[in-house]
C-alpha cells in the first residue's frame, strides 16, 4: 500500500468518527430539548399559581375549585375541592404528576391516589421562605429549574427589601380578624403571623396555644388594640365580617382604624403574598402616623 492511500485511509476513518460524534451530539441534544414535560394535576391555588410562576402552567391539567389566578388558571379542568377529590378523573387523566396541599386535601382520596400509583409530591408552605423553596422544588419536578431559581431569588430579595423598610418602626398592636363566626384569630405559627411581624404590629394573642384560636369580644376588648386588621374575600358577603363598630370603646374603632386586606391574596402562598405584606405594612405606617400626630397636638 502507498504510503499516500495509507494517509488517505487514516484521514476518512478520522472523518467517520467526527461524523459519528457530531451525530452522537445532535441526537442527545434533541432528545434534551424535546423531552416530554410532566403533566401535573394541581391540588390548590397556590400550586396553580407557582407553577404559573415557573412557566410551568401549561402543563397543569386539572386542579380544584377557587384556582384563579392567573386569568388562564380559570380554564383548567376541576377535578375536586378541598372536602373531595374525585378519583376517577385522577384515573381518566394518568397525570405524570400529582402535587398535593398537605393540610389542605382529604388525606384519604391522597392515600388512595398514592395506592393507584400515582406519584404525589405534597405542598405545604408555612412561611414565606417555604414558599421560595417549593418554587425551586416545583422547577425541577416541572423542568423549569433556571425560572424557578430566579423567581425564588426575587421573591426573597422582595422580602428582605419590606422587612428591612417596615420591621423596626414603632411596634402597633393589632387584632387579626380570620374568620367572625366564631371570632377567630392568629398566633404564633400561623401563616399571617409573619404578615405582623414583617409589618411591626404585635399580636395580643401571639402566645396561644393553637395557630388560630377562637376568642370572645371581652378578650379582645382588654388590649384596646390600635388596629383592627380583616381580610375579606371579594366573594364574601360583607355580612360575613364581624361588626366593630358596635365596640367604640376600642381605639381602633374610635379613631377609624381599620386596615381591610384582600383575603385571596393574603391567605394564599404564593408570590402575592408579598402584594398583601406591603399593603399591610403600608396601611399600618399611616395608622401609625395618625397615632403619632393626635398624641403630638
Amino acid at each position: 500500500m502507498k504510503f499516500s492511500q495509507y494517509i488517505g485511509i487514516i484521514l476518512l476513518g478520522f472523518a467517520y468518527i467526527a461524523s459519528t460524534q457530531a451525530t452522537s451530539k445532535s441526537i442527545d441534544h434533541t432528545a434534551v430539548i424535546d423531552a416530554p414535560k410532566p403533566r401535573i394535576i394541581a391540588l390548590s391555588p397556590h400550586i396553580v399559581e407557582m407553577l404559573f410562576d415557573i412557566g410551568a402552567g401549561d402543563q397543569i391539567i386539572a386542579t380544584t375549585d377557587h384556582a384563579d389566578f392567573p386569568l388562564a388558571a380559570k380554564t383548567i379542568p376541576r377535578i375536586g375541592s378541598a372536602l373531595r377529590i374525585q378519583l376517577e378523573r385522577v384515573i381518566e387523566l394518568q397525570p405524570d404528576l400529582v402535587i398535593a396541599w398537605k393540610s389542605g386535601n382529604p388525606s384519604d382520596d391522597l392515600a388512595r391516589i398514592k395506592q393507584l400509583g400515582f406519584r404525589v409530591v405534597y405542598s405545604q408552605p408555612n412561611s414565606f421562605e417555604d414558599v421560595a423553596k417549593e418554587l425551586r422544588l416545583f422547577g425541577k419536578l416541572s423542568g423549569h429549574s433556571a425560572q424557578a431559581k430566579r423567581v425564588a431569588a426575587k421573591f426573597l430579595a422582595d422580602l428582605a427589601k419590606i422587612k428591612k423598610q417596615y420591621g423596626h418602626k414603632k411596634p402597633l398592636t393589632g387584632f387579626y380578624e380570620v374568620w367572625s363566626r366564631p371570632l377567630t384569630t392568629i398566633a404564633k405559627g400561623s401563616w399571617p403571623q409573619q404578615f405582623l411581624d414583617a409589618c411591626s404590629i404585635n399580636n395580643p394573642f401571639m402566645a396561644a396555644k393553637a395557630q388560630y384560636p377562637q376568642v370572645n369580644i371581652e378578650q379582645i376588648l382588654q388590649t384596646n388594640v390600635d388596629v383592627i386588621i380583616q381580610p375579606l374575600s371579594k366573594k364574601q358577603a360583607g355580612n360575613d365580617s364581624y361588626d366593630w363598630q358596635k365596640w367604640p370603646i376600642l381605639s381602633a374603632i374610635k379613631h377609624q382604624q381599620m386596615i381591610i386586606l384582600d383575603a385571596d391574596v393574603v391567605h394564599r402562598m404564593s408570590t402575592r403574598s408579598l402584594h398583601a405584606l406591603t399593603d399591610l405594612c403600608q396601611q399600618a405606617d399611616k395608622s401609625r402616623a395618625y397615632y403619632q400626630r393626635i398624641t403630638s397636638e
